[in-house]
């Protein structure tokens, strides 16, 4: 007998992978977690049955969450990572060495768990020096935090559950306040196909707050559509701006220098959302 796992992304549309087995099952006080062995993408980390990362396509997410903003800003000492429990954004961090401490703040501890039990190269970094883990809510942190981060970037998942709070215009204001004077945060902010609501919202509440705001995209084929957006904000730089020789050479699969800068061009109904 075949075993497959579907997410149903919409009412009428879905994605469905082929899976070898059940490696996990349980909910915890925040979520139902589950950890697929697939075929096709490795192990896969389901929360509430949406897909949250493989081992095959983790890397696009990762590498467009960290990489823009530590790129963009000329020198982030300290940055904090609201939720990504599942340690790859925190690896990317740390290919970064002017980044001297990245706090990760994840509400669900299990999520952490089972990611290091279960996607040892997602979260091999999370027991790095220059990491601090905590598990904790990471809306109250940035309420409770004042000009703090250098950076500060945002890996929920999608706005339901204990992630609600986390796409609202107050948490956007919080942000700002934790972040330095000339800090930078970026959030995802969902796929245009079947969210665009969901996007044009965030990209006008984070306008109101941060004088440079820019809409940027990846392809990352386990979410919904593949199409993928992130949220910046910067109170200064501008991440268009950045000059050649910012870049330094790490070693990625997704994330270029060019990219960094084309990522930002976007499909014309994209772009529509934005105006």
């Amino acid at each position: 007998m075949e075993l497959w796992y579907t997410e149903k992304q919409t009412d009428d549309y879905g994605i469905t992978a082929k899976v070898k087995k059940s490696l996990h099952s349980e909910k915890t006080d925040f979520q139902q977690l589950d950890m697929l062995e697939t075929v096709e993408w490795g192990n896969m980390l389901v929360l509430d049955g949406m897909v949250m990362t493989t081992e095959k396509d983790d890397f696009v997410y990762h590498e467009m969450m960290a990489h823009v903003p530590l790129f963009t800003h000329p020198n982030p000492k300290h940055v904090l990572v609201v939720g990504g429990g599942d340690g790859g954004v925190i690896r990317e961090i740390l290919k970064h060495e002017q980044v001297e401490k990245a706090t990760l703040v994840e509400i669900d501890g299990k999520v952490i768990e089972y990611s290091k039990k279960y996607l040892p190269e997602i979260a091999g970094e999370l027991d790095n020096p220059r990491v601090e883990v905590q598990v904790d809510d990471g809306f109250m942190h940035i309420a409770k935090s004042e000009k703090a981060y250098d950076v500060i970037m945002v890996d929920s998942t999608e706005p339901v559950g204990p992630a609600v709070n986390l796409f609202t215009k107050g948490f956007y204001a919080g942000i700002s306040k934790a972040l330095k004077d000339d800090g930078i945060f970026v959030a995802q902010s969902d796929n245009p196909w079947f969210k665009a609501d969901l996007i044009q919202q965030v990209y006008q509440d984070v306008k109101e707050i941060f004088p440079v705001t820019r809409l940027y995209t990846g392809n990352i084929p386990t979410y919904p559509s593949g199409l993928w957006t992130f949220t910046l904000g910067s109170k200064i730089h501008d991440p268009l701006k950045v000059k050649p020789e910012r870049f330094t050479d790490i070693n990625t699969k997704y994330y270029t220098n060019e990219l960094h800068y084309a990522a930002f061009a976007l499909p014309k109904f994209v772009k529509d959302l934005t105006e």
